[in-house]
C-alpha cells in the first residue's frame, strides 16, 4: 500500500490487477482510498488524485456533517428504528428464551433475567438479520425477473463502510444489516444497485444508464440514504 500526500488529505493507494482506476472516500471520517491498475506509476496516480480533489472534499464534509445516533444501551424507553419508523423499546426480563415483537409503536425485547446491554444488542442485530432477509428476498425475486438476471445467495452481515457488495463471480449480494432500520425504498434501492453488478461490473456510464432504466429516481432515494442518521460506532477499515 502506497502513501499519497496531498495537503491536508493522505490517500491510500492499491496497485491491483484492473482496468481502471477507481476512487473511493469512505465513512466516517473520510478516509480516501485509490484502487489503480498495476501499470499505472505514482506521478499519474498523483494527478489523477489532484483532478479530483473538489470532489474528495466534498464527501469529506458531507460525512462530517451527517447526522449520528447516540450509543444505545438497550433500556426500555429507547428509540430504536425499524423500516425508518422510530418505536420505542420495551425490556421484558423471564425465563425464557429471547425474542423481539413489535407491538403498535414498541419495540419489545424479551430476555433472559440479567442479561448486559452486549447481550441484548446481539439479540436485535439478530433480528434485524432476520428481518431485514424476510423483507429483501420479495424485493429480490422482483428484480432479477426485470433485470434477467439470477443470484445464488444473498448475504446479510455488519459492514463498516458499505450498504451492500456484489460478489458476481458466486452471484452473491451482500447488505449490510443496519438497511433494516432504513426506509424500505432506501432497502430496494440498495438491492437493485447490487444486483445491477450482475450485469455491469463497474460504476461507469453504462452502469449508470442501467439505474437510469430500472430505478429512474435512483438518486433522490440514494441522497436520502445517506442524510439518514448513521450508527454511532468506532468504524473501522
Amino acid at each position: 500500500m502506497e502513501k499519497l500526500n496531498l495537503g491536508d488529505i493522505s490517500i491510500d493507494v492499491e496497485l491491483k490487477d484492473i482496468k481502471n482506476i477507481h476512487l473511493s472516500v469512505y465513512p466516517p471520517s473520510g478516509r480516501v482510498r485509490i484502487a489503480a491498475p498495476l501499470r499505472m506509476n505514482l506521478d499519474t496516480i498523483r494527478i489523477y488524485a489532484i483532478s479530483k480533489l473538489g470532489w474528495i472534499k466534498k464527501q469529506q464534509q458531507k460525512f462530517r456533517e451527517q447526522v449520528r445516533e447516540a450509543p444505545r444501551e438497550y433500556l426500555t424507553k429507547e428509540g430504536h428504528y425499524y423500516l425508518g419508523k422510530r418505536y420505542l423499546m420495551k425490556v421484558i426480563e423471564c425465563d425464557a428464551p429471547p425474542f423481539v415483537k413489535l407491538k403498535h409503536d414498541i419495540i419489545e425485547l424479551n430476555v433472559r433475567t440479567g442479561k448486559d446491554s452486549l447481550k441484548r444488542q446481539e439479540i436485535m442485530e439478530q433480528w434485524y438479520r432476520e428481518q431485514l432477509r424476510t423483507v429483501a428476498m420479495p424485493v429480490i425475486a422482483k428484480w432479477e425477473k426485470v433485470m434477467g438476471v439470477s443470484l445464488n445467495d444473498l448475504g446479510i452481515r455488519k459492514m463498516k463502510t458499505k450498504w451492500g457488495t456484489c460478489n458476481r463471480e458466486a452471484k452473491r449480494i451482500w447488505l449490510n444489516t443496519e438497511l433494516a432500520k432504513k426506509p424500505f425504498h432506501c432497502i430496494e434501492y440498495i438491492i437493485v444497485h447490487e444486483l445491477l453488478h450482475l450485469l455491469e461490473r463497474n460504476h461507469n456510464s453504462n452502469f449508470i444508464a442501467y439505474m437510469d432504466r430500472f430505478l429512474p429516481e435512483w438518486k433522490l432515494l440514494k441522497n436520502e440514504l445517506n442524510q439518514l442518521p448513521v450508527t454511532h460506532s468506532d468504524w473501522g477499515y
